[in-house]
């Protein structure tokens, strides 16, 4: 009987963790990967001949960068790694694949998913003017093209990766106006015992926000913002937001950055039938899985931002645990007390992760009270105002209900980027509670594909 066929989704912190361990288990895994190189998102490698240092293109996080990439290039040529394809559906235990027009089929005895996570992100009115931009969309451009998204740059939103992408572009010589934060100062507070759980991380995340006071950036919580001022012609050209004394500003500027946290990519868990459950606390739906990874499925197992949003170390630690619940289940068996210690490792950044977001509130009143003019789905064009009126006119109570009648979600980004917001409104004006709209269900495929592509047997 040969070797069993491993299959891991996404090269960034757990998809890297995941494959060493399993490695150094006698296994050798295929590691799909979407991206040109491997690093994933909050790890993106810079381009071939771009000679930026570590510590200025990943801030606090350059020590931990710099030994992912290496650990990676040293494992490279013992894997199959497969850059620069995408994985577009799950179906019948095969994991479907497309790379260069060209799309084939992976049998699996265990699928591994470490697709990360994209921008949370809440419509603002203005916000389809050129010149907005995810905190993501920012980091490509700088990591990827070395360039500002603009001369002079807001970021809006809240949670961690606010501060940490507005200190990146500080660092890079950007000129960055302001950061404007709707969570209040006294919820981290708060949250402050959960926090503390994380000792090291709170320390840097707190030299972070020093850091861009002494560079002289506006700083700013407690805010809700009002409009992205521009035309679509000459795009972004101001943001208007409330203080938290009440009062409308203004702050000029030619390009905004925005996110509300991240939101795990969860469309393959979806296709691979995994369940999943609300958590009342980010007020999303997410996979369930046990505490090593496992999912409902058998043989299919769920890693890092995709499933939890726990940061880069917390992805290399649940990547490990994934690793470990795959050899398990086929019979390699694991040393309990390293297994015990990656455990005692989760929960702990899982009691951080709750205090983060306990933090960096989600505002939900925010997005379920936009203006009915607001543009909710970028892709369709559907206003605030059009799905208010499918819900009060046509009963459209349930998510994929206001999808069909609206086309919310219905475009390029699947929802991704409308969803969360959506059915905050849903909600709102339907007059139920959140978990009672559901989730936009998954379909393939995940990302859109090329008219000309070729089917071919792998």
């Amino acid at each position: 009987m040969g070797e069993p066929r491993i299959v891991i989704v996404g090269a960034g912190p757990a998809g890297v963790r995941c494959a060493q361990t399993l490695l150094a288990a006698g296994l050798r895994p295929t590691l799909i990967d979407e991206g040109r190189r491997d690093g994933g998102q909050i790890y993106r490698r810079q381009p071939d001949g771009f000679t930026r240092p570590y510590a200025k293109l990943y801030g606090t996080e350059a020590l931990r960068a710099q030994d992912l990439h290496e650990t990676f290039t040293r494992l490279r040529a013992q894997i199959d790694y497969r850059p620069q394809t995408l994985a577009w559906n799950i179906w019948d235990k095969k994991l479907h694949i497309v790379r260069d027009g060209h799309a084939s089929a992976l049998d699996y005895d265990a699928l591994i998913l470490c697709p990360g996570a994209t921008d949370r992100l809440i419509p603002v009115k203005g916000w389809q003017f050129a010149g907005t931009y995810s905190l993501g969309a920012a980091q490509i451009a700088l990591k990827s093209q070395a360039c500002s998204i603009g001369r002079r740059v807001v970021f809006m939103g809240t949670g961690p990766l606010l501060y940490l992408v507005a200190s990146q572009y500080v660092q890079a010589g950007a000129k960055v106006a302001a950061v404007l934060d709707t969570s209040a100062a006294g919820a981290r507070l708060r949250a402050l015992p959960k926090l503390l759980a994380r000792f090291d991380v709170l320390r840097k995340g707190s030299a972070l926000v020093g850091a861009l006071k002494r560079a002289g950036v506006q700083m700013y919580n407690g805010i809700e913002p009002v409009e992205i001022v521009g035309t679509p012609d000459e795009g972004v050209s101001a943001v208007r937001f409330r203080t938290a004394s009440g009062k409308i500003e203004q702050i000029d500027c030619d390009a905004i950055g925005m996110g509300y946290h991240l939101r795990p990519e969860t469309q393959l868990a979806d296709l691979a039938r995994c369940a999943f459950r609300f958590d009342t606390l980010t007020r999303q739906w997410l996979p369930q899985i046990d505490e090593l990874g496992r999912s409902s499925v058998p043989g299919v197992y769920l890693a890092g931002d995709g499933v939890r949003v726990l940061g880069a170390d917390g992805a290399e630690n649940a990547g490990r645990l994934a690793a470990h619940a795959a050899l398990i289940d086929l019979g390699r068996g694991a040393q309990a007390a390293v297994l015990d210690a990656l455990k005692r490792e989760q929960r702990r950044m899982d009691r951080f992760r709750e205090g983060l977001a306990q933090a960096f509130e989600w505002p939900a009143q925010q997005a379920a009270k936009l203006p009915d003019e607001t543009m909710v789905c970028r892709c369709e064009g559907i206003t605030a105002g059009e799905l208010r009126r499918v819900i009060h006119d046509e009963g459209a109570q349930e998510a994929n209900r206001a999808k069909a009648l609206s086309r919310v979600g219905m475009g390029r980004c699947q929802g991704r980027y409308c969803g969360h917001a959506a059915a905050e409104i849903i909600a709102d004006a339907a007059r139920v509670p959140l978990e009672q709209v559901g989730r936009l269900r998954g379909q393939a495929p995940v990302k859109p594909l090329a008219i000309a592509t070729v089917e071919e047997t792998e």
